[in-house]
């Protein structure tokens, strides 16, 4: 099972990457965007979701395009939930426990990237 320190770990091997204690948890920041975050289940999600959300670890990540995480979800129904807060679009909410852990790390690295600029892309790119 993927844990907040599996997070953490994919994270730190990202140029600028900063975590932050918020409100619903941990967050990951590049350069003041918000990639990546752990869930909380706030009362405006819709009362299964929430019910998951409390129960276990769910982490959310910025996607490229709604279209990939419409992708995401149907594809992989009982990994990825189907709505979470309307803030922060487009995204996509993952359960941890259903998540493996080269998944996890392209879902977040992908999600920095999505936020990254340019020279910190560049920059991940040819330490690779």
């Amino acid at each position: 099972m993927a844990t907040l320190d599996d997070v953490r770990s994919a994270c730190a091997v990202l140029p600028g990457s900063e975590e932050r204690a918020t409100t619903g948890g941990a967050a990951w920041f590049v350069r003041g965007k918000l990639f990546a975050w752990e869930c909380h289940p706030w009362p405006s999600i819709d009362a299964d979701m929430r019910e998951i959300i409390a129960a276990e670890l769910v982490v959310g990540v910025k996607v490229e395009d709604p279209r990939d995480a419409l992708a995401l979800r149907q594809m992989m129904p009982e990994v990825f939930l189907r709505s979470t807060t309307r803030w922060g679009e487009p995204k996509v909410a993952f359960r941890m426990v259903r998540i493996d852990d080269d998944h996890l790390v392209e879902l977040v690295t992908d999600a920095w990237r999505s936020q990254a600029p340019k020279y910190l892309r560049t920059q991940f790119d040819d330490a690779g």
